[in-house]
């Protein structure tokens, strides 16, 4: 065995054995790496000889002194809100108040009354048949219409019933009545509104107006 290395292990005994696996922990735990040469004596001794030599310098396993972790900066002071102002106002209870004015009413229009060209009282009738007026409509007994001998087309005469006060306003589209004694001849509608249709006939108070 004159060879060298850097680990040589020589077990001839069974101490041998148990010593070499207690410099194994020794090598774990201190961190010296070396070259363990084992040598035994006689057989019978039963002494073991371990050689430790160094091949290199132990390396320090003592841990880093931990570095220093920054130290954690101060969280900003909160600030303190802005107190609200208000602005110094005169109350308006001390102010004199004054009432609003109220709204003025509005005038109505008022159409002026129709102006009366021509008055009189005569007799009138009334007729429900026909095809043609004068100036060329159909005739329709629904309307407020009337015929009168002279007065002009379209001419608007008021016609009012004396016994009752009850009046119509027509418009002059026809001719008639032919007939002494009566002076206009209205539809059914006109005639029914200031009197009965079953009279037929009266004397009525009318009014051409402009």
């Amino acid at each position: 065995m004159a060879g060298r290395h850097s680990r040589t292990r020589i077990f001839s005994s069974p101490a041998g054995i148990v010593a070499t696996a207690a410099v194994g922990v020794a090598l774990a735990v201190g961190g010296t790496v070396g070259a363990v040469q084992l040598a035994s004596g006689s057989e019978q001794s039963g002494q073991v000889a371990l050689d430790l030599t160094p091949t290199t310098a132990a390396s320090s396993l003592a841990p880093s002194s931990p570095s220093v972790s920054p130290s954690a900066s101060a969280s900003p002071s909160a600030t303190a809100s802005p107190s609200a102002t208000r602005s110094k106002q005169a109350a308006s209870r001390s102010k004199e108040r004054t009432a609003s004015p109220k709204p003025k009413p509005t005038a109505k229009k008022t159409t002026a009354a129709a102006k009366v060209l021509e008055s009189g009282s005569c007799g009138a009738s009334f007729y429900s048949d026909g095809q043609l007026t004068a100036n060329g409509e159909s005739f329709n007994p629904s309307a407020l219409t009337a015929a009168h001998k002279t007065l002009p087309f379209n001419t608007k005469v008021r016609v009012t019933n004396p016994a009752n006060g009850k009046s119509v306003t027509v418009r002059i589209n026809d001719r008639g009545p032919f007939i002494d004694g009566r002076c206009l001849d209205l539809s059914r509608a006109a005639f029914a509104t200031i009197a009965s249709v079953d009279v037929g006939a009266l004397t009525v108070r009318y009014e051409v107006l402009g």
